[in-house]
């Protein structure tokens, strides 16, 4: 085969690349979803102020942040990390992504201490939110797609299986997906899933979600 065969552009590709239009679509849609990340993290600050008298104060003294790539499994995605505590083993961290061409997902994230402090209370309030969550099975706590490998949902699992499942890891990771299709309301059902999310979290299983 000739080396300069990989070079040369496929039937579509010389169409792609004489069209500005495409590429400056795409920058308009990043553009949206960062300032749709940005009314979703005024929300969560405001529910984290609510409930501050009973979360860590790192948790509460934490700040949000929006960072963008190009390369999360070759596709381009957005973070928003709030609350966010990051610090070497102990992380407490709600990440909410935007990835193009799959999905908007939010995910709880907690090891180290804050494991140790929310464990129990989490199996306890599973239940109220089986039928929505995914629970992390990976051995690594850094992937976010939502293969069988990395995630599994809660609905599909016995109470004592997500246990061991908790017990088992120095992490703890739920998530919830929204398809990208639902884009006009995904910011009423972030909210209400980070609400849950916090809800978790509480020592009492009967406080209902506001």
């Amino acid at each position: 085969m000739n080396p300069g065969s990989k070079l040369m552009l496929s039937d579509e590709e010389p169409q792609l690349v004489n069209n500005r239009e495409w590429i400056l679509t795409k920058r308009i849609i990043i553009e949206k979803a960062m300032a749709l990340f940005g009314m979703v993290s005024h929300n969560m600050q405001a529910v984290i102020e609510k409930e501050k008298n009973w979360l860590p104060a790192a948790v509460v003294r934490s700040s949000p942040k929006i960072a963008k790539g190009e390369n999360y499994l070759l596709l381009p995605y957005l973070l928003l990390d709030y609350p966010r505590c990051f610090e070497g083993e102990n992380i407490f961290a709600v990440r909410t992504m935007f990835w193009w061409g799959n999905f908007f997902s939010i995910t709880l994230h907690i090891s180290g201490i804050y494991k140790n402090q929310f464990q129990q209370n989490i199996m306890d309030n599973l239940v109220s939110v089986k039928q929505d969550f995914f629970i992390c099975v990976h051995e690594s706590q850094w992937h976010h797609h939502f293969e069988e490998d990395n995630y599994k949902p809660l609905d599909q699992l016995k109470r004592h299986e997500i246990n061991e499942i908790i017990a088992a890891k120095p992490f703890i990771k739920l998530a919830v997906h929204f398809p990208l299709p639902e884009w006009d309301h995904v910011t009423e059902r972030m909210d209400f899933t980070f609400r849950k999310i916090i809800e978790l979290l509480k020592g009492s299983a009967s406080e209902a979600v506001k």
